[in-house]
This record gives structure tokens, C-alpha cells and sequence, in this order.
């Protein structure tokens, strides 16, 4: 197994859903790569062309396999894989939905001048904009974003569990609660795991 990666993103996971004004927080717990992979296609449920996804959480903690549900969900073209080297990749739709932009901003460190030559301002109005290890970088390309922090175990250890917490922050994400909860149920979230 990997060691912790101790990345200024990955420290600020704890935290962060606390520290951010007017979000809205859930969280659910993953048991396997198949349900988070799940998780990925039912989040696409709620996503629309303009959001702005940013993805916190140790490598191996499973962004990319969100992010092939994700995918999936949408009715993308091509595989999707980790852009590590390439930075970033566009996934257009087959379905007339939106199409999928998936960024790996790990190698990236000057922030939003340095993401400026991707574009993705220009992307995000007919996209759905995936960022890994976007915060502190990504920020201002949207008021409105969702974060997804990505807790799991690390060191010498088989444990798949994750603890995923989804902060919805700007006006478009108040209904997250709601838009995740399943119809006549105040406790099931529309997931395979429970949700607080």
C-alpha cells in the first residue's frame, strides 16, 4: 500500500466542510470500488451543463473511479481514465447531455492563472467540469461548485471503506439534500450507503 499523501488538499479535508459559508453537507459511506463507482452514476443524476465538481482525497482514494460513474452516467465517449499526463480530458456526450471534462490538477500549482491555458472557463457552460485535487486552483472559475472529499484509510491496510462527503456550495446546491434523498424517505439517500 501507498503511504498518506500530504498534500496542502489533503490536509484540508477534515475540516473543510465546516469552514465553507451557506454549504450544504452530506455524507455517505462507500464500501467498494463498485459502489463508489454506483455513487459516480447517481451524482450524475443531479448534475447539469455548468457544474463545477472538485475532488479532494488521498491518491487511491477512488476520485477517478467517481468520476468513470460519473461518465458513465452521462453517456460519455471514451474510457474514463486518470489524466494525470495529460492533465485533462473531454469526454463528449453521446446522448446530447453535457459533456464530461476531466482534470487531474495535482501536477498543476499556480492556481487559476496556471489552469487558464485549459480553458475551462470557456468549457464549464456546456460541461460538467471534474477537477481533481482542484482546491485552492478552481475556485474562481465558479461561485456555485460541488467538493467531494474523499476519506479513506491509509498505510498497510485492505479496508475499501470511504467516507464521502459531498459540500455543496452556492445557490445551486441548496437543494442537494433533497435532490439526493429519495421520495418518501427523510433517511435513505439515493445511494447504495447511508448518508448523514
Amino acid at each position: 500500500m501507498e503511504a498518506p499523501h500530504s498534500s496542502p488538499a489533503a490536509e484540508t479535508v477534515p475540516g473543510a466542510p465546516t469552514d465553507l459559508p451557506e454549504a450544504v453537507t452530506v455524507t455517505v459511506t462507500v464500501e467498494s470500488p463498485e459502489q463508489m463507482q454506483d455513487l459516480g452514476r447517481r451524482l450524475a443524476r443531479v448534475l447539469a451543463p455548468g457544474d463545477l465538481v472538485m475532488l479532494t482525497g488521498e491518491l487511491g482514494a477512488g476520485k477517478t473511479t467517481l468520476t468513470r460513474g460519473l461518465g458513465e452516467a452521462l453517456g460519455v465517449r471514451g474510457a474514463v481514465t486518470s489524466p494525470t499526463f495529460v492533465i485533462a480530458r473531454v469526454h463528449p456526450s453521446l446522448v446530447e447531455g453535457p459533456a464530461l471534462v476531466h482534470v487531474d490538477a495535482y501536477r498543476l500549482g499556480g492556481g487559476l492563472d496556471e489552469m487558464e491555458d485549459l480553458d475551462l472557463d470557456v468549457s464549464l457552460p456546456e460541461s460538467v467540469v471534474v477537477v481533481e485535487w482542484g482546491d485552492g486552483k478552481v475556485e474562481e472559475l465558479s461561485e456555485d461548485r460541488l467538493r467531494v472529499l474523499i476519506d479513506r484509510a491509509t498505510g498497510d491496510t485492505d479496508d475499501e471503506r470511504r467516507e464521502v462527503t459531498l459540500v455543496g456550495i452556492g445557490d445551486r446546491w441548496k437543494g442537494l439534500r433533497e435532490d439526493l434523498v429519495q421520495p418518501g424517505s427523510d433517511a435513505e439517500v439515493a445511494f447504495p450507503t447511508g448518508c448523514r
